[in-house]
């Protein structure tokens, strides 16, 4: 278990040091597990070691440190492996014996005397008791008042639920759930079937019905994005933010008469997308890259030669609504980085809208419910461009299942 915690440890440093995404460090279950746990939990953690010592210690000992805690009052490791074993870490990181003392130390002070008290002032005690940072708890206290800022919070702190996406054009969810033994899971829209919480992601990848893309691996509110498209047959729909390409899969596993065009910025991006379609046998789409926000020195705006009944426009964003599976997003965001990423999204909704036929529909989405990279992005456009006009209620998919990630999508339609 040493050579896992190891595991956890190094990508734990780096994420503090670089900002890195521990998903894509191919842990381990048990190292991801505690990496992600650490990660989520980081304010807490740290606010009791902060409680526990004098002196704020080394990054390198606070990341054990963090580690030793959250197996002890997190995880179902008994107290004395997590001592233990955190001692031994400190010595096998080549701490010195005194940070190794030191860390025996603090974890069995935390042992004996519990979990510290919270701060008594609201906002921070919903900061630190989930590890959202304080000025990110005071805006969901402005925008959502503080019950749902509370719920908010705590949201971040749980698991995610997991889903497959059936790939209906080869298998159907019942025939495919008991395929892969896990029969009884929740199905909704006929297509995407529940993960158990034992049933591990990897060796779902392992599968040979993966292999044969008989499934991709996705989050119903994906559906609920793309149903807003209103697709019919032979359509020629532009998903204009396309990589990783899940939602392009599944337009084209909806209906393979579609003439899609898949397109980002990334070349790169684009090229793992090609493995992923060859992967699921499809064959109605294109992929092109075009970066709808190019740099300020630009000469002209980018511009596509063909209209396009359909636009899906998934832009990038804070991740706000997807801080329970991408928990490092939350410590990368600041008031500034979201103003600036409402101007980038401005920028590509402009670029891209300008490829849509008369009578054609864009959907609009991200994967945050914040007013300012959403409501207040729609309201600046169609004011500027009153031929685009709203279609419907905004979707918010997380609000209605809370197994559902926190997209926002918004329909507009050119009616000039």
């Amino acid at each position: 278990m040493l050579t896992e915690r190891e595991e956890a440890f190094r990508v734990l440093l780096h994420w503090q040091k670089e900002g890195s995404f521990i998903k894509e460090s191919g842990l381990s279950p048990f190292a991801m597990e505690l990496a992600l746990g650490v990660c989520r939990r980081h304010l807490y953690l740290e606010y009791f070691v902060k409680s526990l010592t004098k002196k704020l210690p080394s990054l390198e000992a606070r990341v054990i440190l963090e580690m030793g805690l959250f197996q002890m009052f997190f995880m179902d490791v008994p107290d004395y492996a997590a001592i233990n074993d955190s001692v031994e870490l400190a010595k096998s990181a080549n701490l010195g014996e005194s940070t190794a003392r030191l860390v025996n130390a603090v974890l069995r002070t935390a042992r004996r005397q519990g979990e510290p008290a919270l701060p008594p002032q609201r906002v921070r005690r919903v900061s630190v008791e989930n590890s959202v940072p304080e000025w990110l708890v005071r805006r969901w206290f402005d925008v959502y008042g503080g019950d749902r800022a509370e719920a908010l919070a705590k949201a971040t702190l749980e698991r995610p639920t997991e889903w497959i996406r059936v790939n209906l054009q080869k298998t159907s969810a019942p025939v495919l759930a008991e395929k892969i033994g896990i029969t009884g899971a929740s199905i909704l829209y006929d297509r995407f079937i529940e993960i158990p919480r034992d049933v591990g992601v990897k060796l779902l990848l392992a599968l040979p019905e993966f292999v044969k893309g008989e499934f991709s691996f996705q989050n119903p509110s994906a559906y609920e994005v793309v149903k807003l498209l209103d697709l019919k047959p032979g359509l020629k729909v532009w998903d204009a933010c396309a990589a990783p390409g899940g939602k392009t899969a599944l337009m084209a596993e909806m209906d393979s008469s579609l003439e899609i065009l898949a397109s980002d910025s990334s070349a790169s991006r684009l090229e793992k997308m090609q493995d992923l379609m060859n992967r699921l046998g499809l064959t109605n789409i294109k992929t092109e890259v075009i970066d709808l926000a190019p740099a300020q020195d630009s000469a002209t705006a980018p511009q596509h030669s063909s209209k396009f009944d359909r636009i899906l426009l998934d832009v990038p964003c804070s991740n706000m609504g997807v801080i329970a599976r991408r928990p490092e997003s939350v410590y990368r965001m600041t008031p500034e980085s979201i103003n600036e990423v409402a101007e980038l999204q401005f920028k590509i909704l402009e670029n891209a809208s300008a490829a849509l036929a008369p009578g054609g529909r864009l959907v609009y989405a991200t994967c945050s419910p914040d007013p300012t990279e959403t409501t207040r992005v729609i309201a600046r456009f169609v004011k500027a461009h009153p031929e685009f006009v709203k279609v419907g209620e905004p979707v918010l998919p997380g609000l209605k299942d809370s197994r559902l990630d926190g997209f926002f999508a918004q329909a507009l339609e050119y009616k000039k």
